[in-house]
């Protein structure tokens, strides 16, 4: 009798490490297959870039391809939508600016952005943040704010480049004209890029952009940045005030960059890829690497970024409401 129970038992124990087993097998088996990381933008802005740092060191530690596809249009939402769809595997990614939250806000009905940022995504990490600079043609003469703003209100300051409308930028435009009591006019462009080089022909005196986008005419000399939109001064650029010291207030306004899935990720399949990229973002040379672009890394928790796409989709459908800001 004593021998039974004992085979008995032992047989227990031996089922029940089996599928401890096959359960442990299951969430080290991730990845068994190449990983896509959806970039929504062209190759070479900061977006794609990032993800394609953080691509080549995950294929490393995971020992598994991980691929990154660029699926443009519709600022943004096109390849954003598509992500959204896909199976939540953990073998579909999106890497994503905080314009995944605000394109759907800002384009009109039926122009494509067929997702809900807070409904239709697995929030994985916050890669990095980006302060958003005023920054004006240093052959302006404008030096500091109190410049800028005396020139608006006189009239010889009257635009400013903005990549596009419904942008972060072009948000934070409309923030500062109520802040400072001024109306200074958009002329959008189709990205950051020709904004830039519209402002260092004088064509337009300003424009507000990230630091990466702007870093090298900020050295030669050619363009000055006199204020940023961040609660505190950036890192890249420590002289430069924030337009809250200057006593504009309610003007902070930043971008950030994410991995994101869709709906229904498993939860260890998050855990995995969040705790990797996590380490990846402490790595020196892509902190180096990032700081090239203004970026400073973030990393944390995958509720962090949940958190931070729900406070920044109730908060810019307001603005959007307000300015009655739609894109082309």
């Amino acid at each position: 009798m004593k021998q039974s129970t004992t085979r008995k038992l032992f047989a227990a124990v031996a089922v029940a490490s089996a599928l401890l087993g096959t359960g442990a097998a299951q969430a080290q088996g991730y990845p068994s297959k190449p990983i896509t990381i959806v970039v929504a933008y062209p190759a070479g802005g900061d977006t794609d870039v990032l993800a394609r740092m953080i691509a080549e060191k995950l294929a490393i530690r995971l020992n598994q391809s991980v691929v990154v596809e660029n699926r443009t249009g519709a600022a943004g939402t096109i390849g954003s939508a598509y992500v959204a769809k896909a199976a939540p595997d953990g073998y579909t990614l999106l890497a994503a600016p905080n314009t995944v939250a605000l394109a759907p806000l800002v384009l009109k009905p039926g122009s494509g952005a067929a997702y809900d940022v807070q409904r239709d995504f697995t929030p994985v990490i916050q890669t990095g943040s980006q302060s958003l600079f005023v920054v004006v043609n240093k052959s302006t003469g404008i030096s500091k704010m109190s410049d800028l703003v005396a020139r608006a209100k006189a009239g010889t300051v009257q635009t400013y480049a903005s990549p596009g409308n419904g942008s972060p930028m072009h948000i934070l435009g409309e923030l500062f004209n109520k802040a400072a009591g001024v109306r200074i006019a958009q002329v959008p462009y189709r990205g950051t890029a020709p904004a830039v080089v519209d402002v260092l022909g004088g064509q337009v005196p300003m424009t507000y952009s990230t630091y990466g986008a702007v870093f090298q005419y900020v050295s030669n000399g050619r363009l000055l940045p006199i204020a940023v939109a961040d609660p505190k001064r950036s890192p890249f650029a420590p002289n430069v005030p924030t337009l809250a010291e200057l006593g504009y207030k309610d003007v902070e306004v930043g971008a950030w960059q994410a991995i994101l899935g869709p709906k229904g990720m498993p939860a260890d399949v998050v855990r995995t890829l969040n705790g990797h990229i996590n380490e990846i973002l402490k790595m020196p040379d892509i902190v180096e690497k990032m700081a090239t672009f203004g970026i400073s890394p973030v990393g944390g928790d995958a509720s962090n970024l949940g958190k931070l796409i729900a406070a920044d989709a109730n908060r810019y459908a307001r603005i959007v409401k307000e300015f009655g800001i739609q894109a082309d």
